[in-house]
């Protein structure tokens, strides 16, 4: 089985834009024990303010402004509703 994008978004918000992809993976990406890879972000004026992914190595995690962040990953509903919550917080 490949990868396969189940969900993908890149659009303006506010003074930045938002973007996104998740992918099912034949595999988990270590750490992480589900079968889900992603990298979610906020940028505004080219630097990345809210970011989230499951980086190899690294596990489930947020990056808030420079701040890195250990995420609990539910499911992919939940993931995207956690990472919208913290773009309207921080914009």
């Amino acid at each position: 089985m490949k990868a396969i994008r189940v969900h993908s978004f890149k659009q303006m918000l506010g003074a930045g834009r938002i973007e996104g992809v998740v992918w099912h993976v034949p595999e988990p990406v270590p750490p992480s024990e589900h079968r889900y890879k992603y990298r979610l972000v906020y940028v505004v004026a080219g630097e990345r303010v809210v970011g989230y992914d499951n980086e190899r190595g690294k596990g489930d995690h947020k990056h808030w402004r420079d701040v890195e962040i250990a995420y609990h990953f539910v499911d992919v509903p939940t993931l995207l509703v956690d990472f919208m919550k913290d773009v309207q917080e921080i914009q």
